[in-house]
């Protein structure tokens, strides 16, 4: 049936797969307590499997099944397979705004590599550093793996360099720019982007007075709206029918939109890094429609949860137009772990998240002798005695 569901998205287009795609994604889901005598399908599936959860806008499944089929890679040892795993629950913590886990993935890449003598998947570091608006660290990365890419024909890869500089200059405030990137991807129409790419689009053809374009992305939206109607989908497309309208029809969607992607208790709207830019573009329509105590009211809120998660340039554009509104928003400057280092901080995430030495290990292809080593230089640095004080001095955005 996934591969039913596959051919038909490639050959008759998304909405006569869409019953197909989401019969197979629940096959999946029934599927979550494989055993041994599975381990190999799953592998080798795996890549596919967190696709299709992102092509149904469907959040909830695709971290489980990406997470499910990195503690298989781990498990079986196959390091190849890891990394491969990686990229795709990587995208989803950086999606709900947990950067900090997705550094820790990025991490665990680069260290399998150096294990294995190989070079890095590259996906992991170039879309975080994307993310947080690292520009001069993310335009090196990104222009490295589009070239090598492209030399051993591997599209996805391309388009992957294509969105991570889309996501990189719409918080840098170059929309030009990020729309010829994500015009690029959305015209290539790959499996497992579109719910990546169709925002960035949308948002910077809107900056960029192209209104045809987000008209486009609109129509693609709706067409999938109508067969898959889950929060996150609803609420990206409310926010794109936003950036097209004016006066009360605008306001009505910037709510629709802020409403279904802050539904915690609904398994489909845990994308809170979108939630927090919805925030920061009703904001700043608000401030352009002469309202600057509303306008506050979003920016501060995008501010501070922007600020939270590590989306660094985006969470400068917040304040910005806090500032342009009247009202000053510190910067950052939380004392964490400055003082260590890189193994360091490595070993203390993951202690913080409840891993023994061993584990820790394992995952960092050091010693347990290694990890007590690393644990006790951290807790003299910090001044804590314990690992349970770790969150203390480690947020969980670190």
């Amino acid at each position: 049936m996934l591969l039913d569901a596959v051919a038909l998205r490639f050959t008759d287009g998304y909405v006569t797969a869409a019953p197909t795609l989401t019969r197979a994604l629940r096959l999946l889901d029934l599927e979550a307590g494989v055993g041994e005598a599975s381990l190999q399908p799953w592998l080798v599936g795996a890549r596919i499997d967190a696709t299709l959860a992102i092509e149904l806008w469907d959040f909830e499944s695709w971290q489980a099944l990406a997470a499910r089929s990195v503690q298989l890679a781990r498990d079986a040892g196959a390091l190849a397979h890891l990394q491969f795993a990686l990229t795709a629950l990587v995208t989803a913590h950086m999606l709900g705004g947990e950067l900090g886990a997705a550094a820790q993935l990025t991490d665990e890449d680069r260290l399998i590599a150096e294990a294995t003598g190989t070079r890095p998947n590259g996906y992991p570091a170039m879309v975080l550093t994307a993310w947080r608006g690292q520009e001069a660290t993310a335009v090196e990365l990104i222009e490295t793996v589009v070239q090598e890419a492209a030399v051993g024909g591997l599209g996805r890869l391309v388009n992957a360099g294509d969105y991570a500089c889309s996501v990189l200059h719409n918080g840098l405030g170059r929309h030009d720019a990020a729309r010829d990137a994500a015009r690029r991807a959305f015209d290539r129409d790959l499996a497992g982007f579109g719910p990546l790419v169709v925002p960035e689009l949308a948002e910077a053809a809107a900056r960029t007075g192209d209104r045809g374009l987000v008209r486009a992305a609109l129509e693609w939206l709706v067409k999938r709206t109508r067969v898959t109607p889950t929060d996150w989908a609803l609420g990206i497309e409310a926010q794109v029918r936003a950036l097209l309208s004016e006066g009360v029809d605008a306001e009505s969607h910037y709510r629709e939109s802020i409403e279904r992607l802050s539904r915690s208790h609904s398994p489909y709207s845990r994308a809170r890094a979108q939630l927090a830019r919805t925030h920061l573009l009703y904001g700043e329509w608000l401030r352009r429609e002469r309202r600057p105590g509303q306008a506050c009211d979003q920016l501060r809120t995008a501010h501070q949860m922007l600020q939270a998660m590590g989306i660094g340039a985006f969470a400068e554009r917040a304040r910005r137009e806090l500032a342009a509104a009247g009202e000053v928003a510190g910067k950052r400057t939380v004392e964490r772990a400055v003082q260590l280092t890189a193994q360091e901080i490595q070993v203390a995430r993951l202690a913080r998240d409840g891993l023994s030495n061993p584990e820790i290990g394992a995952r960092l292809f050091i010693s347990t002798r290694t990890v007590q080593y690393h644990l006790g230089k951290v807790f003299t640095k910090v001044g804590i005695s314990s690992r349970s004080q770790l969150h203390r001095v480690l947020p969980n955005d670190a």
